[in-house]
């Protein structure tokens, strides 16, 4: 087609997770189907075809309170530097619009560049480690069994807002856990190519480093985790114990914020789902 033929943006539905698949492994990201299939199913996911083909997404996922978080923006590589993604974005922002909602999302530095013109503000920031196996011989210890109410009424404290729809679906997928540790709980759950530790809330960098270090000890990698850069001792532990960043996230809100969440987790659930 030719380069300056316009495309129509459409509604995908849940049978569109495969063709959205295609397109976050295209770009080298962690969802798997089950990501997709829980944006498509519970947000609003808008896209645009080439013919058969899906070349482009973005996401709306709304949680309580009247926040929303953008994510899956997506073009594949030969339909790019189009003013796709921005075209995307404004039709997941004239939804939130329309329901009220204030719009939160987790922007790459390219993708800082583009959403900062369209009105969003930063917020706390955020670094991408992976870890491919623990450093030295110590062996791993026991984990409880974390408890689903309990994590969620942590993520509420610290998000400012209602996940547990999103925690809950985590939860029963095939693979998933929440683990305690004192006062510390996670949730783990699988990703395309590596298990994903978040989100992670403790009262103290020790005990979510503590928790960590038993998570990847008590199973195999390879392993991510979104750290919340404000806890300096918790990432300054994770690079000390082997871990490697890989990229930073800016969280960016589009209007005045209106939560006043209390302590910041120490890693989140992934830059697509806040």
């Amino acid at each position: 087609m030719a380069a300056t033929e316009p495309i129509d943006i459409i509604e995908l539905g849940v049978g569109d997770a495969q063709a959205g698949l295609v397109l976050s492994t295209e770009a080298g990201w962690n969802q798997n189907e089950a990501d997709w299939r829980f944006f498509l199913s519970q947000g609003v996911v808008f896209g645009m075809r080439d013919g058969a083909r899906l070349v482009a997404t973005a996401a709306l996922l709304r949680y309580s309170a009247g926040n929303a978080w953008i994510s899956m923006v997506l073009v594949t590589a030969d339909f790019r530097r189009r003013g796709i993604a921005t075209k995307l974005v404004d039709a997941c922002l004239n939804v939130a619009a329309e329901r009220g909602l204030t719009t939160w999302l987790d922007a790459t530095p390219a993708g800082a560049t583009v959403y900062g013109p369209l009105g969003f503000t930063p917020t706390l920031q955020l670094r991408r480690l992976r870890l491919t196996k623990p450093q030295g011989a110590g062996a791993s210890r026991s984990l409880s069994a974390g408890h689903l109410d309990a994590l969620a009424a942590r993520d509420a404290s610290a998000m400012g807002f209602d996940r547990s729809t999103l925690l809950s679906e985590f939860s029963a997928r095939p693979g998933s856990r929440i683990v305690s540790d004192d006062r510390t709980v996670a949730l783990v759950r699988d990703g395309r190519t590596a298990r994903h530790i978040g989100p992670l809330l403790a009262d103290r960098a020790d005990q979510a480093l503590a928790l960590v270090d038993a998570i990847v000890r008590s199973e195999t990698g390879p392993w991510l985790i979104d750290a919340v850069h404000s806890q300096e001792e918790f990432l300054s532990g994770l690079v000390a114990s082997g871990w490697n960043i890989e990229r930073p996230f800016q969280r960016m809100c589009f209007g005045p914020a209106a939560i006043s969440p209390a302590q910041p987790p120490f890693a989140v659930a992934g830059p697509e789902f806040g």
